[in-house]
């Protein structure tokens, strides 16, 4: 997911946080804060969804029918429990259940405080299969956005991201509870409708139009979507078997397709280096997200405004589409795993246009996040990486899950090796996709592939708050033929471990990397002549906070 924009160097992937108060891309209203995101339910594990909604120009009143396959994991349960939010006492927009069955026979429910909760006739037992289908109906105040596009033509898009699918979809509204799922949507004829996998069934009857999308793969609740508009689609290449899509509003078809035509080379890169593309499509969709775009599986959507803009995106495209890989198929643990999905997006990013634009692009989008860091850092001197002190998964969108993750990430491709960290993150992929991991497994796996030691490298740059501040001074000593180099850190707390490449100019080019583990480090370097300057981290290979003199 990328929020808002603070340049073109980023390419829109400049996110939210670094913007603090800013609000969204698409300059929708603010999310209204939803509280602490409860754990799934213990015992539950839903296995598959499948959503029967009828949509209407009339009104925004929806009619949902919700077939939910799940499994039981304990015998200590007497009801089911789905995230699904209701209307208040004095009525209004929410979702009220009608009725609830299970085999065709109704079933007991209590609808309250946001919570379905599901009493089922026969006792709940480890190991059963139980199949519940839930009628509801309402208007939804959030995560189905029901409007007017940028035209002032109606649509309806669904916009879940963090846990805003339980506003109009009955499910356990939390990323660790992965299912498949199905949409059939029945909306006016006029509109097409897209959704998440392949799509099964599209038709129409008289003034109605039946549409019906699955996918095989599971996924957590907060990139499963529908859109819902009147749409000029394009199949922009077919890439190993995967149809590459454009969708956008018939008026911005033009700047539209080209944007979001730069798709196929971007899908072809991260499919040479993270495996083959977990999903049956790639839709990339113009929308009324909230976001600058939104990593919905195998349906990506981008805010309007971004698409129709006539503005290279190729870096909001690329963060996007690495999602489907991180963040979608492997997913984060938990929210504070968030870098697991974001930071990887962000860096993938990066080492895409190393690939497309050469290293000094990588170099300055690099450069361009240390400052995103350290600005965040002066605000919140005391959050780490890894932030368990939230109470509401929107308070993550800062630079840390995002900036501070991509540079987690490219000191770790330092420490490993290019060939090292490309084969750890298969192996990441491999070991976890369809399922959940945290920054313990991200470490775990990359321990085994590179055969290293790295608890103190994730203690040291996910657990720990702050980076760095080096302070250096250099003399020449004729007599010798050398330079004095002292490096002293000055960030408040202890000294970071980190490698220091120096560069002496005027002397050939020398440069020489020297272990900065303590409060204070001085070397002797070799320098034939005196250098006219003296370089810390000239490839930009260390976050850090830079700065040396001459004595």
């Amino acid at each position: 997911m990328t929020t808002c924009s603070l340049g073109r160097a980023w390419g829109r992937v400049v996110l939210l946080g670094v913007c603090t108060a800013l609000l969204l891309a698409s300059g929708a209203a603010a999310q209204p804060a939803l509280g602490p995101a409860a754990k799934p339910q213990p015992g539950i594990d839903v296995q598959d969804y499948d959503f029967d909604l009828v949509l209407s120009d009339t009104t925004d009143r929806i009619r949902g029918a919700a077939t939910v396959h799940l499994r039981v994991t304990t015998d200590t349960l007497s009801a089911v429990r789905l995230d699904l939010i209701g209307p208040p006492a004095s009525g209004g927009t929410g979702m009220r259940v009608t009725e609830v069955t299970e085999d065709g026979r109704d079933v007991s429910f209590d609808h309250r405080d946001d919570r379905l909760h599901i009493r089922p006739r026969s006792g709940l037992q480890a190991g059963q299969t139980r199949t519940f289908e839930v009628r509801y109906g309402g208007v939804p105040a959030d995560g189905l956005i029901i409007g007017t596009n940028r035209h002032g033509d109606r649509t309806f898009f669904g916009d879940n991201w963090p846990n805003r699918a339980r506003h109009w979809l009955p499910v356990v509204d939390h990323l660790a509870d992965k299912a498949t799922v199905e949409f059939r949507v029945t909306a006016p004829a006029q509109y097409e409708v897209v959704s998440n996998g392949a799509l099964v069934q599209d038709s129409t009857a008289g003034d109605r139009r039946i549409t019906h999308w699955r996918t095989d793969v599971p996924l957590p609740p907060k990139v499963i979507v529908i859109g819902v508009a009147d749409f000029a689609v394009d199949t922009v290449a077919t890439v190993d078997g995967v149809p590459v899509q454009s969708w956008v509003y018939p008026e911005d078809r033009t700047a539209g397709f080209r944007d979001l035509g730069q798709a196929p080379p971007i899908l072809r890169f991260f499919e040479e280096n993270l495996g083959p593309y977990p999903y049956e499509k790639l839709a990339n969709v113009q929308s009324t997200t909230r976001y600058g775009g939104m990593e919905n599986a195998s349906a990506i959507f981008y805010s309007e405004e971004a698409v129709a803009d006539g503005e290279d995106d190729t870096s909001l495209l690329a963060h996007e589409i690495a999602h489907q890989w991180y963040g979608n198929t492997v997913t984060e643990a938990d929210w504070p795993h968030l870098w697991l999905s974001e930071g990887v997006a962000t860096y993938l990013t990066g080492l895409y246009l190393e690939h497309a634009q050469g290293p000094d692009r990588l170099a300055q989008y690099m450069r361009d996040a240390r400052q995103s860091v350290v600005r965040f850092h002066e605000q919140n001197p005391e959050t780490p990486l890894v932030d368990t002190t939230y109470t509401d998964p929107n308070e993550l969108l800062t630079a840390n899950p995002y900036q501070k993750g991509a540079w987690v990430l490219h000191m770790l491709r330092q420490e490993v090796g290019t060939d090292t960290f490309w084969d750890g993150m298969r192996a990441y992929y491999d070991r976890y996709r369809n399922r959940n991991a945290s920054t313990a497994d991200f470490r775990r796996v990359m321990e085994d592939v590179s055969g290293q030691a790295l608890g103190w490298f994730f203690a040291q740059w996910t657990r720990r708050a702050g980076h760095p501040v080096v302070e250096g001074t250099w003399r020449y000593d004729e007599a010798a033929g050398a330079c004095a180099v002292t490096l002293r850190q000055v960030q408040e707390g202890a000294p970071f471990r980190v490698p220091v490449t120096v560069s002496l100019s005027g002397t050939g080019g020398q440069t020489t990397t020297l272990s900065l583990n303590s409060r204070s480090h001085t070397a002797q370097v070799d320098c034939p002549e005196a250098p006219t300057s003296v370089t810390l981290d000239p490839e930009t290979e260390v976050l850090a906070e830079w700065s040396m003199e001459r004595e």
